[in-house]
């Protein structure tokens, strides 16, 4: 596995818009939770898991009310608890700067894996049978984690990291029933080329009963799905087609 943050998961641009959703407490985690503004399922939800910036970049924030404005209400947890990568850490000048491997010391699975196994339960709790997942990024192995349990019912990661490649891929293959889509891209240290080569080779071909799709996007690099430069055609193509790819799935398998 590569370094746990590369310089591309704290590479990118800070998007423009309007949140519309609000933050929420969820058994005393700090959560964004959009909900769609016409009816809904309130059985189902989508467990919005964000790359290093967590919470407080807008881009996260914007993906998570359109998935509502898809149909589907989502919930993204703090499970940084505060301690996101700050944003400035993008600019050219920080990269280098910014202690990328202390910071990923203090959020390892012992970190999170509380964090979400409180949300999940709180929901539960409210009344929710069914559980989607979006991992971008570090939000790959929480939403592993929940499929390997079964407590998640479809699964997707958008340019994956911290995933151990085949392990964890035939973990999943063996353990979860939860179909999976992959949204790769062209050049990403922590999915590489070789790694989506894999998750082919232990996925597809009927290999795994649930569904898995892998969605391709020429011309991008890790983190082009939240943090993509939208002035890049080709970037904009990514970005956009990966949530369209995202939205169908959930529609398809929830």
């Amino acid at each position: 596995m590569s370094e746990p943050v590369c310089k591309d998961c704290i590479s990118g641009v800070r998007h423009e818009g309007v949140p519309e959703g609000r933050i929420e407490k969820i058994d005393g985690v700090e959560c964004y939770v959009a909900t769609p503004s016409g009816e809904y399922s309130r059985d189902t939800v989508v467990l919005f898991f964000p790359d290093v910036f967590g919470l407080p970049l807008i881009n996260n924030k914007l993906l998570v009310d359109d998935i509502a404005r898809n149909g589907f209400w989502c919930v993204m947890p703090d499970y940084f608890q505060g301690d996101a990568i700050p944003e400035d850490a993008m600019l050219p000048e920080n990269r280098d700067k910014f202690d990328r491997t202390g910071w990923a010391s203090r959020h390892g699975e012992d970190a999170w894996k509380p964090i979400v196994d409180k949300v999940v339960a709180a929901l539960k709790e409210q009344g929710v049978a069914r559980f989607a997942t979006t991992g971008y990024c570090y939000g790959a192995p929480p939403a592993f984690y929940l499929a390997y349990s079964n407590t998640s019912h479809v699964t997707v990661v958008s340019h994956p990291s911290r995933l151990q490649v085949p392990g964890d891929l035939e973990k999943y293959r063996s353990e979860s029933k939860a179909p999976l889509l992959v949204n790769s891209c062209e050049v990403d240290p922590q999915f590489p080329p070789e790694s989506q080569k894999i998750a082919d080779e232990v996925f597809g071909d009927g290999k795994f009963a649930p569904g898995y799709r892998r969605t391709y996007w020429d011309g991008c690099t890790h983190g082009f799905a939240v943090r993509g430069d939208m002035s890049n055609p080709k970037v904009k193509t990514g970005k956009e087609g990966s949530f369209e790819a995202t939205i169908k799935f959930f529609k398809k398998h929830l």
